[in-house]
């Protein structure tokens, strides 16, 4: 086998059953598969947009902007819309890249609401772990720096990198998965902050759901083997059998049946 088609095979092998998905997906559905998608990418360009105004700055910030040093009710509170608040030093066409891709495939591998609930909860897990990181502080292992309390802390990078794990997970894309969270620890290794942290803590929280499920799948009692036929009556279930006769004694049984006694009425 030449190296080409080793690469091809593994490819198909890889992403085929994923890509299969999201084909029949949207031929089935169209735009519909990607609702959640399309709005979630649609809100964070209209977000965008707002916070680039001398108006909308400060609201924005009010609504979405979310800081290890804020008390923490307010924090939840803002957790929900920062999910879809770019940074502003970052190009927002990469937010609306990563969305408009990552959330897609999510969507139509996991379902709506299932996107949605790994998407806030790995946003929640950064959010927190800001805190105890800054509680810890920078001497700790997995501390940061107090300077870290004071940054604003949005956008949807550590969603995105979320979904993709669980997506690899459950369609058993396990080389691409395990690229992701290489390319995170890199990143962190390479430009230590609090995004990159972030995103591990995300992916933390991500493998322990994935590593529960499967323990989970694993202690479920196995359903029962498609094909197996029901087991034949046996000689005493109460069931007329057919005699030597090749059924005459049904036949017999049902005409008598059938027959009114002294004491029925038709």
């Amino acid at each position: 086998m030449s190296r080409r088609a080793a690469l091809r095979r593994a490819a198909v092998s890889e992403w085929g059953p994923l890509a299969a998905a999201v084909r029949t997906a949207l031929a089935e559905r169209g735009a519909r598969a990607l609702a959640l998608t399309l709005t979630a990418t649609a809100l964070t360009a209209l977000v965008q947009l707002v916070q680039n105004q001398s108006w909308g700055y400060g609201p924005v910030r009010a609504l979405g902007a979310v800081r290890a040093e804020d008390p923490l009710w307010s924090a939840l509170l803002r957790t929900p819309l920062s999910l879809f608040v770019p940074a502003l030093d970052l190009p927002v066409w990469g937010a609306l890249a990563q969305i408009l891709l990552v959330f897609g495939v999510a969507e139509i591998c996991l379902g709506r609401w299932r996107t949605l609930a790994v998407a806030y909860a790995a946003t929640l897990a950064g959010t927190l772990y800001a805190r105890i990181g800054v509680a810890l502080g920078p001497e700790a292992f997995l501390g940061l720096p107090a300077s870290d309390a004071r940054v604003v802390d949005t956008g949807p990078s550590a969603a995105v990198v979320a979904l993709a794990v669980y997506v690899c997970h459950q369609r058993r894309a396990r080389f691409t998965g395990a690229l992701v969270v290489v390319a995170m620890v890199v990143e962190v290794l390479v430009k230590d902050n609090l995004a990159g942290r972030e995103h591990l803590a995300a992916i933390a929280v991500v493998l322990a759901v994935c590593g529960v499920r499967e323990w989970l799948g694993r202690r479920a009692p196995a359903p029962p083997r498609a094909g197996r036929r029901p087991p034949r009556p046996g000689p005493d279930d109460g069931r007329p059998h057919p005699g030597p006769d090749g059924g005459g004694q049904l036949r017999a049984s049902a005409r008598a049946a059938a027959v009114p006694g002294p004491g029925r009425r038709r």
